[in-house]
């Protein structure tokens, strides 16, 4: 019985044996499925990820601002030195010879010009040869190679800064079929031989990049293919783990399933990092070809392509400019390993070794080099576009922008106010805000939001909202010449003080800067001469709604001060406003919005935008040529008289001082036949800077002005309008021939002047001058 038992138990043992190997195998089955599941769902999560951001928006692209181009024609005013800063500021190389595009030769008056490749808004403009002569600060003659003989030839836009993402990544995209293929072959024989045959990895590519390093003694050659790189700088982070290198891995295959070899190489061309500007970084080839040699990547040498291809391996251990030694070697390496791949002859390659590495001395663009027109251009592109459309959809804004006039404004700007400095009263900081437009057309051509051109913060030229003073006056002037059968430039208006009394018992009691008066006056004298009382009377005479709606018409359409004190500036405007208002008087009378902006196209050239010239005319054409004739008095023999020490005579120019209580703010703004400027000086704390017009923001106009080549304001006569001349003491009219005559332009024959004779001259070159001018 007992060995029936212990029969039985030595049965059941194998049994319960082959029961737990079952259950052992249910459970790994159990957690190898499992495993499968969560490999396979991985996988497929991968899979979703490659395809997304490869099928989706691949990169935020910034956008791009550009200045205006440069136009080049016969008959166009250009100083030759402002000329030779353009071009430096373009990366153009000054040479005995034209050697290649972005090249140039100055020999006296005689500029040669091989001008780059572009594009512009009119389309693409082919690298040429131009040849100009500058005489006088026009252009007299002008040749090129150009068998088409265009007439207009443009110089490429200069990039001015970008909008960007919270990436500030540059990047300038490149198909595959522009993609030059010496830098292809650089690529290939460097980083990846057999990129054309492996599916996204190659374990013979790591065994041959061993054994080179071994023979080599360094690291000479990497073993992760084109695919992989793509993937661990497109997908993943820099961790360095065996994870990571496995899902590089798997998604090096996948992308490998899923697209051509020619998207993988034209996505790993445009994506690469290849060095930083700043806070910027600098990504893919196009974009690095323009930082490091400020030239298009299809125009680079041999010797070019194998040195951005050898600062993969460490863009900033091989920087050319801090490390040029380092970049050459591994430059010449790059040569080395091409040529022993068959890409280029043992010729080529010696030659190409034996060239200088040819990069810039300074990158070819900063970020944003004009912080406070960049300022301008995003609040006038955010009434068409989102914000997100701007610093991702790399769109091409095409701007007003003349770096000629930029760079006299900011050199204007640093040179004059240090000399204000010495003179300004309190201890707040003098600061500036300062506008030029075209006029006739109202394009935003340079700005300055501070006394630091580079400054990111407060835009002073947009921002800073300050009582204009007497900037005001030509609305009120001009409501009166709108009235010619009651006021004429010549017509008499009293300059005595006055006591205005209101309803709740306040008074109002202006009174001259310099506490004089003047009794009777002409109405130019006291435009000229800026009294305060005359004017007081005047817009009083005329009535408020009167002088506001003048100012309406002119461009002002911030709230009004609805009080008398507006007569005389009481009224906060920025740089920017007044420059609307002044735009109007500077154009004959027709006003029209400035703009920064011309077009606006993506980033392959498409137009998505034309911001068009819009103008409307809202003075009459006499009315207008009669304030622009009494603002030529400011500037002749009233307040603004001192810009024409500077200045040259022939250089017919308007405008008009405005200074505002206490010294607080010195205003001036004036035009000549080109440029407008208005121009603001002050401090941040709103403190006395004891500066009037005349003696501060005059003086910062004046230097810039005579720093640009320019015609004078030369105002078409209306047929209505006659010359009178007039007695300048008593301004009775009088003969021509009179020594203290003066001509004055008068709208009809509505009004009648007293008449003055006297002792007429005859004889001599001014009296026949006189006889003239008559």
């Amino acid at each position: 019985m007992a060995k029936s038992k212990q029969t039985k138990k030595a049965k059941a043992e194998p049994s319960k044996s082959k029961s737990q190997a079952t259950k052992s195998r249910s459970w790994l089955w159990k957690v190898l499925a499992v495993l499968f599941v969560f490999v396979f769902a991985w996988l497929i999560y991968l899979d979703a990820q490659v395809r997304y951001k490869f099928e989706g928006k691949r990169w935020a692209l910034p956008a791009q601002v550009l200045a205006r181009p440069l136009e080049l024609f016969e008959g166009q005013v250009l100083n030759i030195d402002n000329l030779e800063q353009e071009l430096a500021l373009l990366n153009y190389a000054k040479k005995a010879q034209l050697s290649a595009p972005g090249t140039y030769k100055r020999s006296a008056n005689q500029v040669q010009i091989f001008r780059r490749a572009h594009r512009t808004i009119d389309g693409s403009q082919q690298a040429l040869r131009l040849s100009l002569r500058i005489e006088g600060d026009v252009i007299t003659s002008l040749s090129t190679d150009d068998a088409k003989g265009q007439g207009i030839y443009t110089i490429e836009p200069y990039k001015i800064g970008g909008i960007y993402p919270k990436t500030r990544e540059e990047r300038e995209l490149i198909a595959y079929e522009n993609i030059p293929p010496g830098l292809v072959s650089a690529l290939l024989s460097t980083e990846d031989r057999d990129f054309f045959t492996h599916f996204g990895i190659a374990p013979l590519a790591i065994a041959r990049a061993m054994y080179s390093n071994v023979m080599a003694g360094r690291v000479v050659q990497g073993g992760s293919t084109l695919t992989q790189q793509l993937v661990k700088n497109f997908y993943l982070t820099r961790e360095r783990s065996i994870v990571r290198k496995i899902n590089e891995a798997f998604m090096a295959l996948m992308l490998e399933w899923h697209y051509s070899k020619e998207d993988i190489l034209e996505t790993y061309v445009n994506d690469i990092y290849l060095g930083q500007s700043g806070n910027t970084a600098v990504h893919g080839f196009a974009m690095a070809s323009r930082f490091y040699f400020a030239r298009n990547l299809e125009n680079l040498e041999l010797e070019q392509h194998a040195l951005l291809v050898g600062l993969l391996k460490g863009p900033s251990f091989y920087d050319p400019r801090r490390h040029p030694k380092r970049a050459t070697k591994r430059r010449n390496l790059v040569l080395s390993l091409m040529h022993e791949q068959n890409w280029i002859s043992r010729d080529a390659m010696l030659k190409a070794q034996s060239k200088e590495l040819g990069v810039t001395k300074k990158p070819s663009f900063k970020s944003n080099r004009y912080p406070a027109f960049i300022d301008l251009v995003k609040r006038q592109l955010r009434e068409d576009y989102d914000t997100e459309d701007l610093s991702s959809d790399g769109l091409r804004i095409y701007t007003t922008l003349d770096p000629q006039l930029q760079q006299n404004l900011e050199s204007a700007i640093a040179r004059e106010i240090k000399t204000l400095d010495k003179r300004k009263r309190g201890t707040g900081k003098l600061e500036t805000g300062a506008v030029i437009t075209a006029v006739g057309t109202g394009e935003v051509l340079a700005i300055m939001g501070g006394r630091d051109p580079r400054y990111q913060g407060f835009n002073r030229a947009l921002d800073a909202d300050r009582a204009v003073g007497s900037l005001i006056k030509p609305a009120i002037y001009l409501a009166a010449l709108e009235q010619p059968e009651q006021f004429q430039l010549a017509t008499k208006i009293t300059d005595e003080p006055f006591v205005l009394e209101f309803e709740n018992g306040d008074t109002w009691t202006p009174s001259n800067f310099n506490s004089e008066t003047h009794g009777e006056v002409a109405l130019v004298e006291a435009l000229a001469n800026s009294y305060n009382l005359a004017a007081a009377r005047l817009g009083l005479q005329l009535g408020m709604d009167r002088v506001r709606e003048s100012l309406r018409r002119l461009g002002v359409n911030e709230a009004l001060n609805p009080y008398p004190s507006l007569l005389l500036g009481a009224q906060a405007m920025t740089p920017f406003d007044v420059a609307k208002f002044y735009q109007t008087i500077a154009s004959n009378g027709f006003n029209m919005p400035l703009r920064a902006i011309r077009e606006v196209t993506d980033h392959q050239g498409n137009l998505l935008s034309r911001y068009h010239f819009n103008v409307e005319q809202v003075i009459s054409p006499e009315a207008s040529y009669l304030l622009q004739s009494g603002m030529q008095e400011v500037m002749r023999a009233g307040t603004g008289r001192s810009a024409y020490r500077t200045l040259p005579t022939q250089l017919l120019t308007a405008g008009k001082t405005g200074t505002t209580n206490d010294f607080r703010d010195s205003w001036f703004a004036g035009f000549s036949g080109d440029y407008l400027g208005v121009f603001w000086l002050g401090n941040d704390q709103n403190e006395s800077i004891g500066l009037t017009g005349s003696s501060g923001a005059l003086r910062l106009w004046t230097r810039f002005m005579s720093s640009v080549p320019q015609y004078p304001l030369a105002t078409p006569k209306p047929s209505d309008i006659d010359v009178l001349w007039f007695d300048q003491d008593s301004w009775n009219q009088t003969h021509a021939e009179c020594d203290n005559a003066q001509p004055l332009p008068i709208w009809g024959d509505a009004q009648k002047f007293e008449w003055q004779a006297c002792q007429k001259r005859t004889g001599g070159i001014k009296s026949w001058l006189r006889s003239w001018l008559q």
